[in-house]
């Protein structure tokens, strides 16, 4: 079987893990911590990151630190990861979900002002596999009613809008480094702070609510309970596995965008007979090669075409299922229709790519593909 995913290791995980241990301290806000986060604001220009244990932990502070209250209007997408929403609905939040664009999962950034409030607090964006939303609209649209732009940036790491790394232009970015991304310490994320009137409160709620880090530094002469919290850091032996693949994460991309072209490049006529669409990328966005999906005609050909991979020890997967149609968000929902969410709910299909997928492991599986289609 040619699986889904394959987590990609770096090599030097052991030795970095060895090396933090020998530190007897694998708790806290530690060296190998802090080291991963300089590395990212160094090379990527966040102002400030926070090392968490998983992208839904950062959403959920991201939740607190902008102080959603219930009542609170929050407008996102609904082709997406339940814990984009679930974030904003622990905090009582009401939920306006978006419909996709025709071209692209991304939400339709056309729709958003048509949903905005007096009670709106947020726009949360989610770029998938690593696509940038269209920020200068999205932007305007923020500064114009005084809202709050997050990122869900989950899929987003070494993803550009224009010339600016995904995760520099809004208020606060999420991501994610889940063994499914392209680098990863198992399960693990981080917060990125760019507004700077935020920085004080995400620190204390990412300590337990407690001014911790602020004694740490010698700030303060105790820890207290500031505000409401959360038990949020990675251990060290985490932070020690990830810092092993950020050093390695050029060659990473390399690789997975030779893999992503590939597959473009071989599917490429099933597009042109119009059997398939094959991902969009805008001029203003990156391609970080995190997700190699097409949409189908149907659910089931969808559903057929994935057996039938199966069949062939090929394990290809759909993705999200729209949330504004959820058992649990249905009866709640304002009832309007968000078509292209659900087409790709019904229709999108993700195809094997991670580090060590071979080049004729790949060209067996677009063969199959082909093979479908041409039935």
């Amino acid at each position: 079987m040619i699986p889904f995913n394959k987590p990609y290791y770096s090599g030097k995980e052991k030795s970095y893990i060895a090396k933090a241990m020998e530190t007897k301290i694998l708790t806290g806000d530690m060296k190998m911590i802090r080291d991963c986060e300089s590395f990212l604001e160094s090379k990527y220009h966040f102002k400030k990151v926070f090392l968490t244990n998983s992208c839904t932990m950062a959403l959920e502070i991201s939740a607190l630190v902008v102080d959603i209250q219930p009542g609170d209007e929050v407008i996102l997408p609904s082709y997406t990861y339940v814990s984009t929403a679930n974030a904003f609905a622990l905090r009582g939040a009401k939920l306006i979900f978006t419909d996709s664009k025709s071209n692209h999962p991304n939400m339709d950034e056309k729709l958003i002002e048509s949903l905005i409030t007096d009670k709106t607090k947020a726009i949360v964006l989610v770029h998938y596999a690593g696509v940038s939303c269209d920020f200068s609209m999205i932007q305007n649209l923020a500064k114009k009613h005084n809202l709050f732009i997050i990122e869900d940036a989950a899929q987003c790491i070494d993803s550009y809008y224009l010339d600016s790394p995904i995760g520099t232009l809004g208020d606060i970015a999420c991501f994610s480094f889940h063994e499914t991304k392209n680098i990863h310490c198992g399960e693990g994320g981080f917060i990125a702070i760019n507004n700077p009137t935020l920085l004080e409160k995400t620190e204390i709620i990412r300590n337990k609510g407690t001014n911790r880090t602020a004694f740490a530094r010698g700030e303060v002469a105790k820890y207290e309970w500031i505000d409401l919290g959360f038990s949020s850091m990675p251990s060290a032996i985490s932070a020690a596995f990830l810092f092993s693949q950020l050093e390695k994460i050029e060659k990473v991309q390399k690789k997975r965008l030779r893999l992503w072209k590939n597959y473009f490049k071989i599917l490429k006529p099933l597009q042109k007979s119009k059997q398939i669409q094959l991902p969009f990328i805008p001029k203003y966005a990156s391609n970080n090669a995190h997700i190699f999906y097409f949409i189908c005609s149907s659910e089931i050909e969808r559903n057929d075409l994935i057996s039938f991979l199966d069949s062939n020890g090929i394990q290809a997967v759909f993705h999200y299922q729209s949330l504004h149609a959820s058992p649990y968000y249905k009866s709640k929902h304002d009832n309007r229709t968000l078509a292209n969410a659900d087409k790709y709910s019904q229709c999108l299909v993700r195809m094997p790519l991670f580090y060590d997928l071979k080049t004729d492991e790949q060209e067996f599986i677009c063969s199959k593909v082909i093979e479908f289609y041409s039935k």
